[in-house]
């Protein structure tokens, strides 16, 4: 068992993955703001709250609490077979039960991260965890604000960025080799305008029966093992 200390780290473990604690610890006389906005995480993502005395912190979590701590599960370094250079992008995927199956798809694939944009995305719930069939316990998640800055660091580290469309190539005819980004929309309008830009190209699976689209989950998954059959080859 660990414990976060201080204001700024819990905060920020319930924004990027409130899925690693087991309870927020909040002392008396925080400040109100600090407290409201910590208690507005834990209860979007059903995190317990329990406010003990400075004294208990202070055993817990050490002295620099601030009035916040976290009890946090034992973080694993991910699946052993996770690749540090496949990252998963998603935004805007607002049905838990299609973001807990895609997260199920990731870590099957052996994806190194998966990043979700925060705003207009499922929070880690209940649901996306009972969907993901215990994926999100092994996967590496990280709540992210900002799409388009997040992959232009990512394209300054080499990696290659591949956004998921109707319209894009087939996989196969791209090089998923290397570092690569695949990237994810959400259940109505797929991607947003400014992340395809960002987009070093699109790729999408050829539709030859009736149907116009796959669920993401589905697509997500023929993509994926796409990409894990070239760099296994």
């Amino acid at each position: 068992m660990s414990y976060l200390a201080g204001y700024h780290s819990v905060h920020e473990a319930l924004r990027s993955r409130p899925h690693d604690l087991r309870r927020v610890l909040i002392a008396p006389r925080a400040s109100r703001g600090r407290r409201g906005a910590v208690t507005d995480l834990c209860e979007r993502h059903r995190v317990a709250v329990e406010t003990v005395g400075n004294h208990q912190l202070d055993e817990l979590a050490g002295s620099g609490h601030q009035g916040f701590a976290a009890e946090a599960k034992e973080l694993s370094a991910g699946s052993s077979a996770a690749d540090p250079d496949l990252i998963v992008l998603i935004e805007d995927l607002q049905d838990p039960r299609n973001l807990g199956a895609l997260l199920r798809v990731c870590e099957g694939a052996g994806v190194g991260r998966v990043l979700i944009r925060d705003r207009g995305s499922a929070p880690i719930s209940p649901t996306v965890v009972q969907t993901s069939a215990g994926a999100t316990e092994w996967l590496e998640v990280e709540r992210i604000i900002n799409t388009t800055r997040e992959l232009e660091m990512l394209k300054e580290d080499g990696f290659w960025i591949y956004g998921a469309a109707e319209e894009g190539v087939a996989p196969w005819t791209v090089d998923l080799t290397g570092k690569a980004v695949l990237c994810f929309g959400g259940e109505e309008k797929g991607l947003r305008p400014r992340t395809r830009t960002t987009c070093d190209a699109l790729v999408g699976l050829p539709m030859r029966g009736r149907i116009e689209s796959l669920n993401v989950a589905t697509a997500a998954a023929a993509l994926l093992y796409e990409a894990v059959r070239q760099r296994d080859a």
